[in-house]
């Protein structure tokens, strides 16, 4: 007999994204609204069937999930606002599952988007938190990229690697946007384009760092026994796990809370890194890639050089098949989703071209919310196609 809580009897549906664009026409709350209709026809569900609603985004402030749930004419008995940058989504999903579960909502849709004007990013930047407005603004080192800049060049040390190691990743992701319309940079890449590229923070060059976009991301959780989970790509959980502020901001941040849930999430899933078919980490700098892939088990230290050029440059691994955000973008908020979607697209078989032959397990990270040096939230999900 099935537990109750057993994360076997949780579907995921309505995988969808609002294609992301430099300097969008749209508010946030029509990306929002536009994803939620999005994954509503994905679904075959109608507005009336959804009864929990959770929402990510940094700019649909002042309003929260329940004004959004206002305008989409909802009635839910679950709502939930999360706003802990690319962690936010998985955080969300782990509630949502319970709440199916225990029967709190039958059907959650799940959205998260931004809409930036300039002025828009610039006040997110300095005011992210109040370190951030205190005490790192006054000094000039409000960008996060200060910030990874330093990671990086303590990884290279750490790693014994060299600019053109990142540039392998990079230009690898680069050749999967180039399989996906909805990427916002898809022109091939070379090595030259990625080391000539403009400083930003030694040693990161622009290629390094994800391109600010508009759009939005959103999917349905709901249970096996629910009428919209027959008869579709059936995808579930196998493990989720989220573990934050490892270390109240004292490590060297090259080990995320990854390191300490790796332990729990594989035996959990039954799984292990060589049984997984597509991969997402979330990547707002090619630095946490390779940080969040050491600490999950893909690879030990002394190894990374080649694991960079004959497993992802190679395509052994099905790194970011979407392009990951440092090609298709970061779009706010919705960063917390995008890897989701791409991977339920992937294990659907619904992602076109870039589409992974036989895609079975796939793994999802999310990361974020910088205090003085790295990120504090980190969660882990590994997804199963039953189909």
């Amino acid at each position: 007999m099935t537990s109750q809580f057993d994360l076997g009897n949780v579907r995921l549906l309505g995988a969808t994204e609002v294609g992301y664009t430099r300097r969008g026409q749209r508010s946030t709350s029509e990306l929002l609204a536009l994803a939620f209709r999005q994954a509503l026809e994905e679904a075959g569900l109608r507005a009336s069937d959804i009864d929990g609603l959770g929402v990510a985004s940094f700019t649909h402030g002042p309003d929260r999930a329940i004004d959004l749930a206002w305008k989409l004419g909802l009635q839910p008995r679950w709502i939930m606002d999360d706003s802990n940058g690319g962690a936010s989504g998985l955080n969300i999903l782990q509630h949502a599952m319970r709440a199916v579960q225990a029967g709190d909502a039958r059907a959650i849709a799940i959205v998260a988007g931004d809409h930036f004007e300039p002025e828009d990013f610039r006040r997110l930047v300095e005011n992210y938190n109040q370190t951030t407005r205190d005490h790192l603004r006054p000094l000039g080192a409000g960008s996060p990229n200060q910030v990874f800049a330093m990671l990086t060049a303590a990884q290279m040390r750490a790693l014994g690697l060299e600019r053109a190691d990142y540039g392998a990743l990079v230009m690898r992701q680069r050749q999967w946007a180039a399989l996906n319309p909805q990427a916002v940079y898809r022109s091939p890449m070379s090595l030259d384009d990625y080391l000539n590229a403009p400083d930003v923070s030694w040693p990161l060059g622009r290629l390094d760092c994800v391109p600010v976009v508009d759009g939005a991301n959103a999917l349905i959780v709901t249970r096996q026994d629910h009428p919209a989970a027959q008869g579709r790509p059936a995808i579930t959980v196998r493990a989720l796990r989220g573990l934050h502020n490892i270390d109240d901001q004292q490590g060297d941040g090259l080990s995320t809370g990854l390191a300490r849930l790796a332990p729990d999430l594989w035996p959990q899933s039954g799984l292990s890194p060589a049984d997984m078919d597509v991969v997402s980490i979330y990547d707002d700098y090619p630095v946490m890639v390779l940080a969040q892939l050491q600490d999950l088990g893909f690879f030990q230290a002394q190894d990374a050089k080649r694991f960079i050029h004959e497993d992802i440059a190679a395509g052994r691994l099905a790194l970011n098949t979407s392009g990951g955000q440092l090609s298709a973008g970061q779009a706010g908020a919705a960063c917390s989703l995008h890897g989701l979607v791409e991977v339920m697209r992937q294990l659907g078989g619904q992602a076109g071209e870039r589409q992974v032959p036989q895609a079975r397990f796939g793994l999802v990270t999310g990361y974020g919310m910088v205090e003085y040096r790295y990120g504090m939230c980190s969660t882990a999900l590994i997804l199963e196609s039953l189909s």
